[in-house]
This record gives C-alpha cells, sequence and structure tokens, in this order.
C-alpha cells in the first residue's frame, strides 16, 4: 500500500506514469488468469492498489490525489497498455470514488479513508428502496458493477418509495432515484460474467432482499453537486464525463499495446510463402501509418477535451454544454477510432494473433467489448451532429451529466 500520510497531490503526471511502469508488468503477467476466472487476482490488485491507483479522484481530504482529468487520462491509457481490464476497473473505480467529496465524512471516511484499499462499484439493474424509520429497505438486482469482485462496497441506485408505497417524486416531479451504499460482506455477488471480452474486469451484480440501508449511506446523485460544500476540485464534474474520457482512455491504451506488439512481431515473422519480412512489406508500412495515426489523432482530441473539462472546473466549478458535448464526441471518437486501428494490425499479424498466448488475442477480444458499451453508442455522433446543426440539447438529453 501506498505510504500513510503521503499526499498523493504532490506528485505529477510523470512521477504517476512511474507508478504504473511499477504497477504494470505485474498486471500483465497476471492478466491470463484474470481472464479465466473473470476477475481481477489478489496479486494484481495488491499492486494497483500499492501504487494508490484506486485513488486518483478520490478527494485528497480522503486521502486522495484528486488529479486533473488530462492526468488521469494518461494513466488510464498506461495501464490498458498492460490490461485492458484492470484500465477499466481503475476508471471505474476511480469514477465511483470521485462521489466521496458529496458522502457524509463518516461514510467517506470508512469506505476510502481508513481503509488504502477500500474500492466502490456499482452497476444498472433493478432496485427499490421503501423508506422506513431511519433509512430504507433495499431490494436489488444489479449487474455489470465493474470490479465488484475485490470491492468493499457497493451501491445501487434505487426507485424509492414512500412508507405508504406510492412513488417519491423529486421537485420536478420525476422520480426520485436513490444510491444506497452496502458493504460487500452484505449481499452476494453473482457469477455470470462470461463475456467475450474484458473479462478481468469481474463485471458481475449482486442481490439483496429487504436490506435495511441507513439514510446516512444514501444519496441523490441528481442534486448532489447543489446539496454539499465544495471538498474537492473535482466538485460539479459529471460522471458521465469521467467515463467517457477514462473508458475512451482505456481503449487507446488497449490500442497502442496491439501497435506496440505488431512492430515487436514485424521484425522476424515473414508469413508463410511470403518473400519478406513484415517490416519489409510496403504495404504493412501504410497499415501501421493509418493505425499510428488514427491512434494519435483521437488521443490528441480526447487530450484536448479533458484539458477543456479541466479547464471549466478550475474557472467556474463546473463544465460548460460546449464542454460536455466536447467530452461526448471525442470519448466516442476515440473508442472507434481504436478499434479501427487494431483491425488491421491483427488482421496482419495472422496466425500469431489467434493464440492465446499472443499479445493479440486478449487486448483483440477488449476492445470489441469497449466498443460496445455505453459510452461508444454511435448515437452519440447523431446527437452531437444535431447540436452542431443548431439543435436544442440539453446535458440530460445528451447522457452528459
Amino acid at each position: 500500500m501506498d505510504a500513510p500520510g503521503h499526499d498523493l497531490t504532490t506528485l505529477d503526471a510523470d512521477a504517476w506514469l512511474a507508478r504504473v511502469a511499477e504497477a504494470g508488468p505485474v498486471v500483465e503477467s497476471l492478466a491470463p488468469e484474470a481472464d479465466r476466472t473473470r476477475w481481477l487476482t489478489a496479486e494484481a490488485m495488491a499492486a494497483l492498489h500499492k501504487q494508490a491507483l484506486f485513488r486518483l479522484l478520490l478527494p485528497a481530504v480522503y486521502g486522495g490525489a484528486e488529479m486533473p482529468l488530462p492526468v488521469f487520462l494518461s494513466v488510464i491509457e498506461a495501464i490498458a497498455r498492460h490490461d485492458g481490464s484492470a484500465a477499466w476497473c481503475v476508471a471505474q473505480g476511480n469514477g465511483c470514488a470521485s462521489l466521496a467529496g458529496f458522502l457524509e465524512p463518516a461514510l467517506a471516511q470508512e469506505i476510502w479513508g481508513r481503509d488504502p484499499a477500500g474500492v466502490l462499484a456499482w452497476g444498472p439493474g433493478k432496485a427499490e428502496a421503501r423508506e422506513v424509520e431511519s433509512g430504507y429497505r433495499v431490494t436489488a438486482r444489479t449487474g455489470f458493477a465493474s470490479g465488484s469482485h475485490h470491492a468493499t462496497w457497493l451501491a445501487a441506485h434505487c426507485d424509492v418509495f414512500e412508507r405508504d408505497g406510492t412513488p417519491r417524486l423529486d421537485a420536478s416531479g420525476a422520480p426520485e432515484n436513490r444510491t444506497v451504499l452496502i458493504p460487500a460482506e452484505a449481499v452476494e455477488l453473482s457469477d455470470k460474467w462470461e463475456a467475450v471480452g474484458l473479462r478481468g474486469t469481474g463485471s458481475d451484480g449482486f442481490a439483496c432482499d429487504d436490506l435495511f440501508v441507513p439514510d446516512e449511506r444514501t444519496i441523490v446523485r441528481a442534486t448532489m453537486v447543489d446539496d454539499r460544500p465544495v471538498l474537492s476540485s473535482l466538485h460539479g464534474m459529471p460522471l458521465m464525463s469521467v467515463y467517457a474520457i477514462g473508458f475512451a482512455a482505456a481503449a487507446l491504451g488497449i490500442a497502442r499495446g496491439v501497435f506496440d506488439a505488431f512492430v515487436a512481431l514485424a521484425q522476424d515473422k515473414r508469413p508463410r510463402g511470403a518473400r519478406f519480412t513484415l517490416n519489409e512489406n510496403p504495404a504493412v508500412y501504410e497499415e501501421v501509418a493509418r493505425a499510428g495515426a488514427r491512434i494519435r489523432g483521437a488521443r490528441a482530441f480526447l487530450v484536448e477535451a479533458a484539458e477543456a473539462g479541466a479547464a471549466d472546473l478550475g474557472a467556474e466549478g463546473r463544465m460548460s454544454l460546449d464542454t460536455l458535448m466536447t467530452i461526448r464526441l471525442a470519448g466516442t471518437h476515440a473508442i472507434h477510432e481504436a478499434k479501427a486501428a487494431v483491425d488491421p494490425l491483427f488482421d496482419t499479424a495472422g496466425t500469431s494473433a489467434v493464440m492465446a498466448s499472443s499479445p493479440f488475442e486478449r487486448r483483440f477480444r477488449d476492445i470489441r467489448a469497449i466498443g460496445l458499451q455505453m459510452q461508444a453508442r454511435k448515437t452519440h455522433l447523431q446527437t452531437w451532429g444535431a447540436w452542431a446543426l443548431g439543435g436544442s440539447v440539453t446535458s440530460d438529453g445528451i447522457n452528459v451529466g
């Protein structure tokens, strides 16, 4: 674990990348096992925790780095060059950790402040919270909670019902959705994460029936920016923007891992029946150039968007709609450009790429899994295009908040 009392906010980007360089080879060496068991190994988690990589977006008051978004991007990308599942879990865990600035201080201290291995995970699903004295009775069936098997706390996003059974409405008349936080040992995890890629994320869910959750372990995320004092420089940072940047960075890191593996392979591989090695073939030169341009171009746009987000937070305490839209477009674009860069390199690597022992096969599956999740939806491109052409778009309408 990181040294107690170490001020993580004093570390610059190079220092964080040096930490990834320490943990990365350990995580990569254990990635095949994580792929088989379908969650990160205890040894991999220990390596990540030793470098405090689940504390990047945690407020400094609870021992976190409170890291600017452009640095967060670089760190997630660097982890993903070693293993996409680890990068995904770190991105997800840090998005959840950023919630700490809005929780009751005693709860945030319990989850993260007193536990250097504290991790919160959540996912979508059906969940209901019925009000009772001092709290809520929660019944939930959740899924897709990345990192659930190494999380110390889990959360469910619940529709709320009053004591008489009627739905609780918020000030606008919409149904209230309340996030409840539960110690991991209080619920039962599922074991159904048989996915084609990102298998090591352990993106299972959990179930509970009529579980009591005290009121101080709940929060309404839709109103939290206005309800709590500012405890973090990241106050006002929308979670969807964090995930857009983090998961796109993971995609770019996976693509760069494939690119590096291809360059290494090309030095010696001579396809059967061919006269030249791959690095002597002009057709391969063009493929490599196009792949490199896709990765670097998409990364530059994503960095630009992350820097705009950080600038907005520093100046105004929240992101403008223009910045939110830019992050949405840059994140979606980066994921699809990363996938487009990987495909021709995988194909040209030939049979060297299909073996599970190769550096290609797992990354090929992982990039496809990222390309199918929420942050990659091509409808985001339609929304951005409509907005650019003068359409009326709100932050709620594009799911950026």
